[in-house]
C-alpha cells in the first residue's frame, strides 16, 4: 500500500505540481466557457473543476488523468437549466454520480475491450479537431496583436524544451502563460484576457443540498438527464484513460474509474458545482508537462480554488492569446499524424471506422455518437468478416448418402449462407452433417439448422448430426425443434 502511494503521490512531486499549475490555468477559461454554454453562473463552472479534479485524485483509478467540467456535459444541461433551474443541475449532478457508481458495480467498464483501436484512433483525432476548432473564435475578427502574442506563445512552447537545464525543469506552456501575461501588464496591450469571459467567484464553495422537493415527480424530471449525464461521462472518461494508458504505458482500472467519477459528481452536486467527467485536452497537457501521479489532480483543483478565489485580479490579466497557444499544442500533439500514414497500409474497414468516427464527432460535436456509430460499424465489418470464413464442404454422393462437413462460425450474418450450402435437390437416403469443426452461437444459427434438417427429411432423407461441441449441442437442444416430433409435425403441416 505504501509502495502505491509513493508511486502515485511522491515519485514525481516537482514534475505534478508544475503541471498542475499549468492545468489550473488553462482550467479557467473552460470552466467559465462552459457555466457560458449550460446557462448558468460561471463560479458553477469553476467549483465544478475544483471539486472533481480534487476527489478524483483520491477515488480515481487513473493517476495522470484530469477530470473537470466539460463541453459535452454541458450541452446536455441546457434544457433542464432553462426549464427547471440550478438546484435541479445539481439533483441531477448528484443522481449522476449514484448511476456512474452502480455502473461501477456492474463492471459496465469491461465494455471498453469492445471499442477498437480504428474507434480510439478517430476519437482522438475528432478531438484534436474539436479542441482546435474551439480555439477559431479567439482568432477571428481580432487585431494583428492576437495574432501574434498567439504564434509568440507557439514559439515559446516548442523552443523553449530545448534551453539547456531550465528548458527541461519547467513546462514550457507555464512559461508561455506567465511570460505573454507579464508582457500584456507590462506594456498595457488592447487584448481579449481571462476577465473579460466572466466574473470569477470570491468565495469557498459550501456544502449544500439541492433545493428540490425530494419526490417521484422530481426524479422523473432529472432521471433523463442524469442518464445522459452519466452514460457520456463514463465514455469519455473511459476513452481517456485508455489514451493516457498509452501515451504512459500504464494500465488502469476501468471499473474503479466509473466509480471515481462516481463519487466525484456527488461531491460537486453537493457543493454547488455541475457533473464533469475527464478531458483528454487537459490530460494531455497534464502528460505533456510532466504531470503523471495523483498529485497532478490534486495540485490543479487546489491551485484553481486558490487562483479565482485569492488571485482573481492576477489572474484576470491572463491574455486568451496565451491558453490559445496553449490548446492549439494540445490539438497538434493530440492529433494522430501516424493514422494518416497507416491508411496505406490498414485494410479499408478500419480507416472507414476511424473516418466515420472522426465526421460524427466533429458533425455533432458529441463524442459519444461518433463512439457509438464507429463501435456500431466496426461490429457490422467483423460480423461480415467472420461470416465469410464459414464454409460448407461435401463428399462424393456415394451409395444415395452424402457428408457435408460445416468449418467456421454460424450465426446471424452467416446462416442464410448456411442454408444456402446445402442441396436439397439431390436424391439422397441419408445426408451426414459433420459439426465438429463448427461453432453455433445463436438462436438464428440454430433455427438455420432446424431448417436444413427439416428440408432434408421433407425429401424423405436421414440426417444424422454429428460432432457437435458442448456449448453448440446446448444451445440446439435449448432452441432446436428438428429433434422434437410436435415441432417437426407442425412444420411439415404447414402451420
Amino acid at each position: 500500500m505504501f509502495k502505491n502511494f509513493k508511486i502515485d503521490w511522491i515519485s514525481n512531486i516537482r514534475g505534478d505540481m508544475l503541471a498542475g499549475i499549468v492545468v489550473a490555468l488553462a482550467l479557467i477559461p473552460e470552466a467559465i466557457a462552459f457555466s457560458i454554454i449550460a446557462g448558468v453562473d460561471p463560479k458553477v463552472g469553476l467549483y465544478a473543476s475544483f471539486s472533481i479534479s480534487v476527489v478524483i485524485a483520491f477515488t480515481g483509478a487513473r493517476p495522470g488523468m484530469i477530470s473537470a467540467a466539460t463541453g459535452a456535459m454541458a450541452l446536455l444541461m441546457v434544457t433542464l437549466v432553462k426549464e427547471h433551474g440550478l438546484q435541479y443541475v445539481l439533483a441531477a449532478t448528484v443522481l449522476t454520480g449514484l448511476l456512474q457508481i452502480l455502473a461501477g458495480y456492474l463492471k459496465l467498464g469491461d465494455l471498453m475491450r469492445f471499442v477498437s483501436r480504428s474507434v480510439v484512433t478517430g476519437f482522438v483525432n475528432a478531438l484534436a479537431i474539436l479542441i482546435f476548432m474551439a480555439q477559431l473564435p479567439e482568432l477571428s475578427n481580432v487585431t494583428w496583436h492576437v495574432y501574434a502574442m498567439t504564434l509568440a506563445g507557439l514559439a515559446i512552447i516548442y523552443l523553449f524544451p530545448y534551453l539547456p537545464v531550465i528548458g527541461k525543469i519547467v513546462p514550457s506552456p507555464l512559461v508561455c502563460i506567465v511570460g505573454l501575461t507579464a508582457f500584456v501588464m507590462m506594456f498595457d496591450v488592447d487584448i481579449r484576457t481571462v476577465g473579460d469571459m466572466g466574473d470569477l467567484p470570491d468565495t469557498l464553495p459550501i456544502f449544500l443540498w439541492p433545493d428540490v422537493p425530494l419526490n417521484l415527480d422530481t426524479l422523473l424530471i432529472v432521471l433523463p438527464y442524469s442518464l445522459g449525464l452519466a452514460v457520456v461521462g463514463l465514455l469519455e472518461s473511459m476513452m481517456t484513460a485508455t489514451i493516457v494508458d498509452d501515451l504512459t504505458d500504464t494500465g488502469s482500472d476501468k471499473n474503479r474509474e466509473c466509480k471515481g467519477q462516481g463519487i466525484a459528481n456527488i461531491s460537486t452536486g453537493l457543493l454547488g458545482g455541475m457533473a464533469g467527467c475527464a478531458m483528454i485536452g487537459q490530460s494531455m497537457i497534464n502528460i505533456k508537462s510532466g504531470g503523471r501521479g495523483r498529485l497532478s489532480s490534486f495540485s490543479a483543483g487546489i491551485f484553481l480554488l486558490i487562483m479565482v478565489v485569492f488571485l482573481g485580479p492576477w489572474l484576470k490579466q491572463i491574455p486568451m492569446a496565451a491558453l490559445v497557444a496553449v490548446m492549439i499544442m494540445v490539438a497538434i500533439g493530440t492529433f494522430s499524424w501516424r493514422s494518416i500514414i497507416d491508411m496505406k497500409k490498414h485494410p479499408l474497414s478500419t480507416n472507414i471506422v476511424m473516418l466515420t468516427t472522426v465526421v460524427v464527432v466533429v458533425a455533432t460535436h458529441n463524442l459519444a455518437i461518433g463512439v457509438f456509430v464507429g463501435v456500431l460499424l466496426a461490429s457490422l465489418f467483423f460480423a461480415n468478416k467472420i461470416s465469410r470464413m464459414m464454409v460448407v464442404k461435401s463428399d462424393n454422393v456415394e451409395n444415395d448418402s452424402c457428408e457435408y462437413r460445416v468449418i467456421g462460425q454460424v450465426f446471424f450474418a452467416s446462416a442464410d449462407k448456411f442454408i444456402d450450402s446445402f442441396d436439397f435437390k439431390q436424391v439422397l437416403e441419408s445426408v451426414s452433417i459433420d459439426l465438429s469443426a463448427a461453432h453455433f452461437w445463436d438462436v438464428t444459427a440454430v433455427s438455420a439448422l432446424d431448417k436444413v434438417v427439416i428440408k432434408f427429411r421433407r425429401e424423405a432423407t436421414q440426417v444424422n448430426l454429428i460432432g457437435m461441441n458442448q456449448a453448440t449441442r446446448t444451445i440446439v437442444d435449448k432452441f432446436g425443434v428438428h429433434d422434437k416430433t410436435e415441432e417437426i409435425e407442425r412444420l411439415l403441416a404447414g402451420h
